[in-house]
């Protein structure tokens, strides 16, 4: 259901207009970002692409989604193991994770119509937002670009399910996440600065 949510609204988002010119700047940001160029032809490309934009919708939703939760469960499951004591099913952790993915359909509701005013995809929930002041080709303004509310709000979620299912502290396991999480950003960030791209 969650995934249906996801994949009808972005299919809507990238069916329009405003959607698909969103989605070639997205992609070209991305590619200057990463240091590499986007002369005519390969802008020429990014927009014919973009007609597929539904389809990329559905995609992402898909990948976001049922593949998201089915491999951090593993994830979570093969790493929180226990060597005795407390018993946990690899259905417990997937009903955790799914469970607080309800956030990430939230996030996806409330982006799609902020991109379509804003006729951007990128960063419509990101911490980026709230620090206007940030080039954001700067280091710290990726790195705050890269950290989404609604994913700060999930990983807390997981750590605190996860908690409660093998009986640690949820603050410290959601703490533990939030670090993994920001790591992750950080290593975004560092990658885009070092290529020396400028979007």
């Amino acid at each position: 259901m969650l995934a249906a949510v996801t994949a009808v609204s972005q299919a809507a988002l990238f069916q329009t207009e405003v959607g698909q010119v969103a989605l070639v700047d997205q992609w070209e940001r991305t590619a200057l970002a990463f240091g590499q160029d986007v002369d005519d032809a390969r802008y020429a490309e990014l927009q014919t692409l973009s007609r597929s934009g539904p389809l990329y919708g559905v995609a992402t939703a898909l990948a976001g989604g049922p593949v998201l939760t089915m491999a951090l469960a593993a994830v979570i499951f093969l790493v929180f193991r226990p060597r005795h004591g407390r018993t946990v099913s690899f259905s417990q952790v997937l009903a955790v994770v799914a469970h607080a993915s309800v956030i990430l359909a939230v996030r996806q509701l409330v982006s799609v119509p902020v991109s379509f005013a804003r006729e951007a995809t990128g960063g419509a929930t990101s911490l980026g937002l709230w620090f206007p002041a940030l080039d954001a080709a700067s280091f710290a303004g990726r790195f705050v670009g890269a950290l989404d509310v609604f994913v700060i709000w999930w990983v807390v979620l997981v750590g605190i399910g996860v908690g409660i299912l093998y009986g640690r502290p949820a603050r410290s396991l959601s703490a533990a996440f939030l670090g993994v999480y920001a790591g992750l950003a950080l290593l975004v960030a560092v990658t885009m600065t070092a290529l020396g791209g400028t979007a």
